[in-house]
């Protein structure tokens, strides 16, 4: 099976800046969707981003023009560059992919997952 590594969760403060990084071990990485969940305490895992093998993306609203996906497939890198980050941002931070197609927004849709990295944004 696919291993994936995550890192760059850490804590900032209101405004600041973090980068995420998920770097898989498989021969076939251009093939995968690739999303960044978030699962806030109390709150239910959600979809944050997603790249799809076309690099087609998905951000959610409460994250648009402030995040940014990207995907480097001779690395088997997905990176997630997060900006003016919120409080609201708070959470641990998943990268999951999924072998083929479009992007898909729940949970279940993906095979392989992350550790999860957390990111806690200070007012």
């Amino acid at each position: 099976q696919v291993q994936l590594v995550e890192s760059g969760g850490g804590l900032v403060q209101a405004g600041g800046s973090l980068r995420l990084s998920c770097t898989a071990t498989t021969s076939i990485f251009s093939w995968y969707v690739v999303g960044w969940f978030r699962q806030a305490p109390g709150k239910e895992r959600e979809l944050v981003t997603a790249i799809s093998s076309s690099t087609s993306t998905y951000y959610a609203d409460s994250v648009k023009g402030r995040f940014t996906i990207s995907r480097d497939n001779a690395k088997n890198t997905v990176s997630l560059q997060m900006n003016s980050l919120k409080p609201e941002d708070t959470g641990l931070y998943y990268c999951a992919m999924r072998n083929g197609g479009s992007i898909q927004f729940k949970v279940e849709a993906y095979n392989h997952w992350g550790q999860g990295t957390q990111v806690t944004v200070s007012s």
